[in-house]
Protein backbone atom coordinates (compact mmCIF):
# COMPACT_ATOMS: atom_id res chain seq x y z
CA UNK A 1 0.00 0.00 0.00
CA UNK A 2 1.33 3.29 -1.27
CA UNK A 3 2.24 5.78 1.75
CA UNK A 4 -0.13 9.26 1.11
CA UNK A 5 2.47 12.23 1.32
CA UNK A 6 1.83 15.16 3.15
CA UNK A 7 0.47 18.12 0.63
CA UNK A 8 2.20 21.08 -0.04
CA UNK A 9 0.60 24.09 -1.47
CA UNK A 10 2.62 26.71 -2.81
CA UNK A 11 1.39 30.16 -3.69
CA UNK A 12 3.20 32.14 -6.11
CA UNK A 13 3.61 34.17 -9.21
CA UNK A 14 3.27 32.70 -12.47
CA UNK A 15 5.88 30.28 -14.20
CA UNK A 16 5.58 32.75 -16.99
CA UNK A 17 6.76 35.62 -14.95
CA UNK A 18 9.95 37.12 -15.33
CA UNK A 19 12.04 37.35 -11.98
CA UNK A 20 13.36 35.73 -9.23
CA UNK A 21 10.31 33.98 -7.22
CA UNK A 22 9.46 32.45 -10.35
CA UNK A 23 13.18 30.61 -10.93
CA UNK A 24 12.98 29.60 -7.47
CA UNK A 25 9.87 27.77 -7.21
CA UNK A 26 11.03 26.34 -10.32
CA UNK A 27 14.31 25.05 -9.23
CA UNK A 28 12.48 23.85 -5.98
CA UNK A 29 10.45 21.76 -8.42
CA UNK A 30 13.28 20.44 -10.05
CA UNK A 31 14.71 18.65 -6.23
CA UNK A 32 13.67 15.96 -5.05
CA UNK A 33 11.77 18.05 -2.67
CA UNK A 34 8.52 18.50 -4.88
CA UNK A 35 9.10 14.50 -5.29
CA UNK A 36 8.83 13.44 -1.14
CA UNK A 37 5.78 15.78 -0.60
CA UNK A 38 2.72 16.52 -2.67
CA UNK A 39 3.33 20.07 -3.90
CA UNK A 40 1.09 22.41 -6.30
CA UNK A 41 2.19 25.43 -7.41
CA UNK A 42 -0.59 27.83 -7.21
CA UNK A 43 -0.26 31.18 -10.04
CA UNK A 44 -1.52 33.62 -8.49
CA UNK A 45 0.15 36.86 -10.44
CA UNK A 46 0.83 37.59 -13.96
CA UNK A 47 2.83 40.24 -16.11
CA UNK A 48 -0.12 41.67 -18.02
CA UNK A 49 -2.08 44.37 -18.29
CA UNK A 50 -4.09 45.30 -15.07
CA UNK A 51 -7.19 43.90 -16.31
CA UNK A 52 -5.47 40.80 -17.29
CA UNK A 53 -3.65 40.43 -13.44
CA UNK A 54 -6.91 40.91 -11.68
CA UNK A 55 -8.98 38.22 -13.42
CA UNK A 56 -5.80 36.16 -12.91
CA UNK A 57 -5.79 36.85 -9.14
CA UNK A 58 -9.66 36.34 -8.78
CA UNK A 59 -9.59 33.15 -10.22
CA UNK A 60 -6.51 31.67 -8.19
CA UNK A 61 -8.59 33.11 -5.21
CA UNK A 62 -11.30 30.99 -6.16
CA UNK A 63 -9.39 28.00 -7.17
CA UNK A 64 -7.25 28.90 -3.80
CA UNK A 65 -10.87 28.65 -1.55
CA UNK A 66 -12.13 25.12 -3.19
CA UNK A 67 -8.67 22.99 -2.61
CA UNK A 68 -7.28 24.93 0.38
CA UNK A 69 -9.00 22.23 2.78
CA UNK A 70 -6.90 18.83 1.55
CA UNK A 71 -3.56 20.88 2.20
CA UNK A 72 -1.56 20.57 5.15
CA UNK A 73 1.01 23.41 4.57
CA UNK A 74 0.96 26.86 2.52
CA UNK A 75 4.00 27.93 1.45
CA UNK A 76 3.50 31.61 0.08
CA UNK A 77 6.30 33.61 -1.49
CA UNK A 78 6.04 37.13 -1.67
CA UNK A 79 8.54 40.35 -2.53
CA UNK A 80 7.04 43.99 -2.72
CA UNK A 81 4.36 45.96 -1.58
CA UNK A 82 1.45 44.58 -4.49
CA UNK A 83 2.74 41.35 -3.52
CA UNK A 84 2.99 41.10 0.18
CA UNK A 85 -1.19 43.05 -0.17
CA UNK A 86 -2.11 40.01 -2.41
CA UNK A 87 -0.27 37.40 -0.29
CA UNK A 88 -2.10 38.83 3.05
CA UNK A 89 -5.60 37.89 1.68
CA UNK A 90 -4.46 34.25 1.20
CA UNK A 91 -3.00 34.14 4.58
CA UNK A 92 -5.80 35.06 6.25
CA UNK A 93 -7.83 32.71 4.78
CA UNK A 94 -5.31 30.07 5.52
CA UNK A 95 -4.95 31.14 9.21
CA UNK A 96 -9.31 30.81 9.17
CA UNK A 97 -8.81 27.41 8.38
CA UNK A 98 -5.88 26.69 10.95
CA UNK A 99 -3.38 25.84 8.17
CA UNK A 100 0.36 26.01 8.58
CA UNK A 101 1.94 28.35 6.89
CA UNK A 102 5.19 29.45 5.27
CA UNK A 103 5.61 33.18 4.45
CA UNK A 104 8.85 33.35 1.94
CA UNK A 105 10.05 36.54 1.85
CA UNK A 106 12.22 37.96 -1.34
CA UNK A 107 12.52 41.30 -1.21
CA UNK A 108 15.37 43.75 -2.59
CA UNK A 109 15.46 46.41 -0.20
CA UNK A 110 14.06 47.63 2.76
CA UNK A 111 13.04 51.05 2.24
CA UNK A 112 10.63 49.61 0.12
CA UNK A 113 9.34 46.91 2.31
CA UNK A 114 9.46 46.51 5.73
CA UNK A 115 10.63 49.98 6.36
CA UNK A 116 8.06 51.77 4.13
CA UNK A 117 4.41 52.58 4.86
CA UNK A 118 3.51 49.15 4.07
CA UNK A 119 5.48 47.96 7.36
CA UNK A 120 2.10 46.74 8.95
CA UNK A 121 0.88 44.54 5.70
CA UNK A 122 4.46 43.05 5.67
CA UNK A 123 3.98 43.02 9.79
CA UNK A 124 0.67 41.00 9.57
CA UNK A 125 2.25 37.99 7.23
CA UNK A 126 5.40 37.60 9.47
CA UNK A 127 3.53 37.51 12.51
CA UNK A 128 0.66 35.40 11.30
CA UNK A 129 3.14 32.88 9.27
CA UNK A 130 4.51 29.89 11.33
CA UNK A 131 7.74 30.06 9.55
CA UNK A 132 9.15 33.30 7.78
CA UNK A 133 12.14 31.86 5.30
CA UNK A 134 14.32 34.63 4.19
CA UNK A 135 17.22 34.80 1.40
CA UNK A 136 19.95 35.53 3.59
CA UNK A 137 21.69 36.53 7.17
CA UNK A 138 21.30 40.05 6.41
CA UNK A 139 17.29 39.87 5.40
CA UNK A 140 17.26 37.86 9.00
CA UNK A 141 18.73 40.59 10.68
CA UNK A 142 16.50 43.24 9.00
CA UNK A 143 13.30 41.76 10.06
CA UNK A 144 14.62 41.02 13.46
CA UNK A 145 15.59 44.32 13.85
CA UNK A 146 12.20 45.66 12.37
CA UNK A 147 10.04 43.34 13.99
CA UNK A 148 10.12 40.96 17.10
CA UNK A 149 9.95 37.62 15.39
CA UNK A 150 11.73 35.28 17.93
CA UNK A 151 12.25 32.21 16.65
CA UNK A 152 10.50 31.93 13.51
CA UNK A 153 13.06 33.22 10.87
CA UNK A 154 15.20 30.72 8.92
CA UNK A 155 17.79 31.21 6.15
CA UNK A 156 17.41 29.28 2.67
CA UNK A 157 19.45 30.43 -0.25
CA UNK A 158 18.03 30.58 -3.55
CA UNK A 159 19.97 27.58 -5.48
CA UNK A 160 22.13 27.68 -8.65
CA UNK A 161 19.97 25.60 -11.17
CA UNK A 162 21.99 23.37 -13.33
CA UNK A 163 23.03 24.98 -16.35
CA UNK A 164 20.84 24.61 -19.71
CA UNK A 165 24.12 23.51 -21.43
CA UNK A 166 23.47 21.40 -25.08
CA UNK A 167 26.19 22.72 -26.97
CA UNK A 168 29.46 23.83 -25.79
CA UNK A 169 30.97 27.75 -26.72
CA UNK A 170 34.35 29.02 -26.87
CA UNK A 171 34.67 32.34 -24.13
CA UNK A 172 34.82 35.17 -25.91
CA UNK A 173 36.07 38.85 -24.47
CA UNK A 174 32.88 39.59 -22.90
CA UNK A 175 31.59 40.98 -19.78
CA UNK A 176 28.08 40.01 -19.40
CA UNK A 177 25.39 41.48 -17.67
CA UNK A 178 22.07 39.60 -16.88
CA UNK A 179 18.78 41.04 -15.87
CA UNK A 180 16.82 43.83 -15.71
CA UNK A 181 17.91 46.84 -17.02
CA UNK A 182 17.36 49.63 -15.01
CA UNK A 183 19.01 51.87 -12.52
CA UNK A 184 18.65 49.84 -9.49
CA UNK A 185 21.03 47.27 -11.15
CA UNK A 186 22.93 49.68 -11.88
CA UNK A 187 23.75 49.38 -15.86
CA UNK A 188 24.40 52.74 -16.53
CA UNK A 189 27.35 52.74 -14.05
CA UNK A 190 28.70 49.55 -15.87
CA UNK A 191 28.78 51.44 -19.05
CA UNK A 192 30.56 54.76 -17.38
CA UNK A 193 33.04 52.24 -15.92
CA UNK A 194 33.77 49.65 -18.99
CA UNK A 195 33.84 53.67 -21.31
CA UNK A 196 36.95 54.42 -18.91
CA UNK A 197 39.03 51.13 -20.16
CA UNK A 198 37.57 50.31 -23.06
CA UNK A 199 40.51 52.39 -25.17
CA UNK A 200 42.49 50.03 -23.67
CA UNK A 201 40.78 46.67 -24.08
CA UNK A 202 39.23 47.73 -28.05
CA UNK A 203 38.41 43.50 -28.47
CA UNK A 204 36.63 43.31 -25.34
CA UNK A 205 32.36 43.78 -25.05
CA UNK A 206 29.88 44.30 -22.40
CA UNK A 207 26.63 41.79 -23.44
CA UNK A 208 22.94 43.40 -22.09
CA UNK A 209 20.74 40.09 -21.20
CA UNK A 210 17.53 41.73 -20.20
CA UNK A 211 14.85 44.00 -21.29
CA UNK A 212 14.38 47.70 -19.79
CA UNK A 213 15.64 50.74 -20.32
CA UNK A 214 17.79 49.38 -23.59
CA UNK A 215 17.20 52.83 -25.08
CA UNK A 216 18.34 54.72 -22.53
CA UNK A 217 21.54 52.27 -22.56
CA UNK A 218 21.97 52.46 -26.25
CA UNK A 219 22.24 56.14 -26.33
CA UNK A 220 24.21 56.38 -23.09
CA UNK A 221 26.79 54.02 -25.02
CA UNK A 222 26.48 56.40 -28.09
CA UNK A 223 27.60 59.38 -26.32
CA UNK A 224 30.19 57.97 -24.20
CA UNK A 225 31.49 56.36 -27.95
CA UNK A 226 31.33 52.74 -27.10
CA UNK A 227 28.70 51.65 -28.88
CA UNK A 228 30.33 49.40 -31.14
CA UNK A 229 31.37 47.42 -27.77
CA UNK A 230 28.04 47.28 -26.46
CA UNK A 231 26.02 44.26 -27.83
CA UNK A 232 21.48 44.06 -26.22
CA UNK A 233 20.42 40.86 -26.50
CA UNK A 234 16.89 41.66 -25.16
CA UNK A 235 15.60 39.58 -22.66
CA UNK A 236 16.47 35.77 -23.19
CA UNK A 237 16.22 32.04 -21.80
CA UNK A 238 16.91 28.53 -22.36
CA UNK A 239 19.33 28.01 -25.15
CA UNK A 240 19.98 31.68 -25.54
CA UNK A 241 20.62 32.47 -22.01
CA UNK A 242 22.81 29.51 -21.77
CA UNK A 243 24.67 30.17 -25.29
CA UNK A 244 25.03 34.08 -23.58
CA UNK A 245 26.84 32.78 -19.98
CA UNK A 246 28.56 29.83 -21.81
CA UNK A 247 30.32 32.78 -24.44
CA UNK A 248 30.97 35.13 -22.00
CA UNK A 249 34.84 35.50 -19.70
CA UNK A 250 33.08 38.00 -17.39
CA UNK A 251 29.92 38.47 -14.88
CA UNK A 252 28.99 42.13 -13.84
CA UNK A 253 26.17 43.12 -11.70
CA UNK A 254 26.55 46.41 -9.99
CA UNK A 255 23.34 46.32 -8.47
CA UNK A 256 22.39 49.38 -5.28
CA UNK A 257 20.19 46.69 -3.87
CA UNK A 258 18.86 42.79 -4.10
CA UNK A 259 17.30 40.23 -2.56
CA UNK A 260 19.73 37.54 -3.26
CA UNK A 261 20.37 37.88 -7.05
CA UNK A 262 19.64 35.13 -9.40
CA UNK A 263 21.76 36.43 -11.30
CA UNK A 264 25.05 35.86 -9.73
CA UNK A 265 23.37 32.40 -8.81
CA UNK A 266 23.69 31.60 -12.47
CA UNK A 267 27.18 33.11 -13.44
CA UNK A 268 28.36 30.98 -10.32
CA UNK A 269 26.50 27.92 -12.13
CA UNK A 270 28.31 28.47 -15.46
CA UNK A 271 31.90 28.98 -13.44
CA UNK A 272 31.72 32.77 -14.81
CA UNK A 273 33.85 35.08 -12.01
CA UNK A 274 31.81 37.81 -10.87
CA UNK A 275 32.36 41.38 -10.38
CA UNK A 276 29.59 42.74 -7.90
CA UNK A 277 28.73 45.29 -5.50
CA UNK A 278 27.98 43.45 -1.40
CA UNK A 279 24.09 44.44 -1.61
CA UNK A 280 21.35 41.86 0.14
CA UNK A 281 22.11 38.25 0.89
CA UNK A 282 25.93 38.59 -0.75
CA UNK A 283 27.74 39.56 1.86
CA UNK A 284 27.13 36.48 3.26
CA UNK A 285 29.67 34.77 1.00
CA UNK A 286 31.20 37.57 -0.80
CA UNK A 287 35.44 37.90 -0.08
CA UNK A 288 36.53 40.21 -2.74
CA UNK A 289 39.74 39.19 -4.71
CA UNK A 290 39.24 35.86 -3.63
CA UNK A 291 35.45 35.01 -4.35
CA UNK A 292 34.57 37.75 -6.33
CA UNK A 293 35.66 41.21 -7.42
CA UNK A 294 33.76 43.82 -5.11
CA UNK A 295 32.80 47.41 -5.44
CA UNK A 296 31.05 49.74 -3.79
CA UNK A 297 27.27 50.61 -5.25
CA UNK A 298 27.63 53.60 -7.72
CA UNK A 299 31.68 53.87 -7.23
CA UNK A 300 32.49 54.07 -10.97
CA UNK A 301 35.95 54.54 -10.44
CA UNK A 302 36.17 51.65 -8.20
CA UNK A 303 34.06 49.32 -11.08
CA UNK A 304 36.60 50.37 -13.85
CA UNK A 305 39.64 49.45 -11.63
CA UNK A 306 37.86 46.02 -11.11
CA UNK A 307 36.90 45.43 -14.46
CA UNK A 308 40.62 46.53 -15.61
CA UNK A 309 41.76 44.37 -13.44
CA UNK A 310 40.03 40.90 -13.97
CA UNK A 311 40.39 41.72 -17.98
CA UNK A 312 44.03 41.95 -17.97
CA UNK A 313 44.32 39.05 -15.84
CA UNK A 314 43.81 35.78 -17.38
CA UNK A 315 45.12 33.73 -13.74
CA UNK A 316 42.68 35.96 -11.55
CA UNK A 317 39.60 34.81 -13.74
CA UNK A 318 40.12 31.25 -13.79
CA UNK A 319 41.20 31.56 -9.91
CA UNK A 320 37.88 33.28 -9.59
CA UNK A 321 35.88 31.00 -12.06
CA UNK A 322 37.04 27.77 -9.27
CA UNK A 323 35.48 29.83 -7.06
CA UNK A 324 31.90 30.19 -8.66
CA UNK A 325 31.91 26.18 -9.14
CA UNK A 326 32.83 25.67 -5.88
CA UNK A 327 30.02 27.91 -4.45
CA UNK A 328 27.30 26.61 -7.17
CA UNK A 329 27.99 22.93 -6.57
CA UNK A 330 28.67 23.06 -2.51
CA UNK A 331 26.56 26.07 -0.63
CA UNK A 332 24.15 27.08 -3.32
CA UNK A 333 23.58 23.47 -4.86
CA UNK A 334 20.29 22.91 -5.82
CA UNK A 335 19.97 19.70 -3.99
CA UNK A 336 21.33 20.98 -1.14
CA UNK A 337 18.86 23.76 -0.95
CA UNK A 338 15.96 21.66 -1.68
CA UNK A 339 17.05 19.11 1.37
CA UNK A 340 16.84 22.20 3.64
CA UNK A 341 13.68 23.02 2.27
CA UNK A 342 12.47 18.71 2.68
CA UNK A 343 13.70 20.06 6.40
CA UNK A 344 11.69 22.76 6.88
CA UNK A 345 8.45 20.93 5.44
CA UNK A 346 8.96 17.75 7.59
CA UNK A 347 10.01 19.89 11.00
CA UNK A 348 6.69 21.73 10.20
CA UNK A 349 4.70 18.66 9.53
CA UNK A 350 6.27 16.97 12.85
CA UNK A 351 4.99 20.02 14.51
CA UNK A 352 1.22 19.79 13.09
CA UNK A 353 1.18 15.70 13.98
CA UNK A 354 1.93 16.59 17.37
CA UNK A 355 -0.71 19.48 18.12
CA UNK A 356 -3.22 17.37 16.16
CA UNK A 357 -2.30 14.27 18.46
CA UNK A 358 -3.01 16.86 21.50
CA UNK A 359 -6.16 18.23 19.95
CA UNK A 360 -7.77 15.07 19.99
CA UNK A 361 -6.62 13.07 23.06
CA UNK A 362 -5.63 16.12 25.25
CA UNK A 363 -1.66 14.69 25.77
CA UNK A 364 0.83 13.89 23.88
Amino acid sequence: MAIKKSKVLIVATSRKTRGGITSVVKSHQAGDVWRNYDCRWLETHIDKSFLHKLMYFLKSFIIYLFILPSYNLIHIHTSEPPSALRKTIFLFVAYLFHKKTIVHFHSFSPKTTINSRYKMVYSYLFRKADTILVLSEYWKKELLDAFSLENKIKVLYNPCTEPDIKKKHNRKRQILYAGTINARKGYADLIKAFARISGKFPAWKIVFAGNGEIEQARLLAKELKIDTQVIFLGWINGIEKSKAFQEASVFCLPSYAEGFPMAVLDAWAYGLPVVTTPVGGLPDVLINGKNALVFQPGDIHELAQQLHKIIENRELRMAISEESIYLSTNLFNQSVICLQLDNIYNEMFKVEKITHKYNLTGKV
